[in-house]
């Protein structure tokens, strides 16, 4: 990995991600990356060695900011769980379905899929210390809401990829059924943080 510029590295990889999901795996060339990036094929490629690295490091690096930005979207406190639960599909669907399209595209592809499971091993560990970080706010166990966490995600991302709301709804009623019960089970107990 070149080290060279950071900061230029990374808006570049935003760039060729934005790119590859306007235009799908197969369809984007070096060309068309460079344009994106508004310079040369070869000044794209002073910055990484392979449109491979650039697959693969944009596909992390910029699915790592989606996770962040729809964490950043998360419930305050329990009286906002409700609005997080019915607004964040379709806020996610809406800013960020191209952008799972284009993941599950790389991710699902032989010659991607080993860096899809570094990925998912990754959005595993963020997604502990998501339910670590939620759980003095919601006043549960991070061990109860994780399951939560991953269940609420998977209907977002389904729904970000296919728009099926025949899928997201029953997931999301099962979700707020259930989140009563467990937050008077855990009401006034106090969460380690």
């Amino acid at each position: 990995m070149r080290t060279k510029n950071l900061g230029e590295r990374d808006r570049l990889l935003e760039l060729c991600f934005d790119c590859f999901c306007k235009n799908g795996l197969e369809d984007t060339s070096s060309r068309k990356l460079a344009e994106a990036c508004g310079m040369s094929a070869g000044n794209l490629f002073h910055y990484f060695a392979t449109k491979d690295e650039i697959i693969i490091r944009s596909t992390a690096y910029c699915m790592a900011k989606v996770e962040d930005d729809f964490m950043a979207n998360a419930p305050k406190d329990v009286k906002d769980l409700d609005r997080y639960l019915k607004e964040t599909p379709y806020w996610t669907a809406e800013k960020h379905g191209a952008k799972y399209r284009f993941m599950y595209q790389v991710y699902t592809s032989p010659q991607y899929h080993q860096y899809g499971t570094q990925f998912f091993e990754g959005v595993r560990e963020r997604y502990t210390d998501y339910a670590k970080e939620l759980s003095p706010k919601l006043g549960i166990p991070w061990e109860v809401l994780q399951p939560l966490i991953y269940t609420f995600v998977r209907a977002c991302v389904h729904y970000a990829l296919f728009g099926d709301e025949e899928y997201l709804k029953p997931q999301i009623a099962l979700i707020e059924e259930i989140l009563p019960l467990i937050i008077e089970k855990y009401s006034g107990k106090r969460q380690p943080e």
